[in-house]
């Protein structure tokens, strides 16, 4: 699979913040984390996972990306809506996840996001390597995590995810 299979706005911030990364080719309909995992071999706590959340009653809505590992649970009502400054908050459903990102659930991945802010729990950063959306469901990102902080609206946050 050649770089071309990811999709052209995560390749281009990929490229601009200078993020070292590999390409792994994904069978579409294995995209989502559990199934990704088991078939290509990769532990669940290697899997960081990019989540959109957003206010529910906040007027402008306000929204945020999480990146989180598959083996956490993001904890959207306390961390979140607290960084946010909301009371309330909720996982964006597909549609406004693509109107945001212009990716699909099971691509979608804190490169190419524009100008959301983008929280990443500081237990992504333990890992040695992890693997993120491409920006497509075709397409999955091998990396170092420490390359997210190449992003200009990335913020690590301690606590961001609590154990499942």
């Amino acid at each position: 699979m050649t770089e071309a299979s990811l999709d052209p706005l995560v390749q281009r911030a990929l490229l601009s913040n200078d993020v070292a990364y590999e390409v792994l080719p994904c069978d579409p309909d294995l995209a989502d984390t559990a199934a990704f995992c088991a078939h290509y071999g990769f532990a669940i706590e290697q899997a960081a996972n990019t989540i959109v959340v957003a206010s529910r009653k906040a007027a402008p809505p306000k929204y945020a990306a999480c990146v989180v590992l598959g083996s956490t649970r993001l904890d959207v009502n306390k961390k979140v809506s607290e960084l946010l400054a909301v009371k309330r908050l909720s996982f964006a459903d597909g549609e406004t996840t693509m109107n945001l990102t212009g990716m699909m659930s099971g691509g979608v991945t804190a490169f190419g996001i524009g100008d959301l802010p983008i929280y990443v729990d500081s237990a992504v950063m333990e890992q040695a390597r992890v693997v993120m959306g491409g920006g497509n469901r075709s397409s999955k990102l091998l990396l170092n995590p420490n390359e997210l902080t190449k992003l200009p609206n990335v913020v690590v946050v301690e606590g961001l995810a609590k154990p499942k």
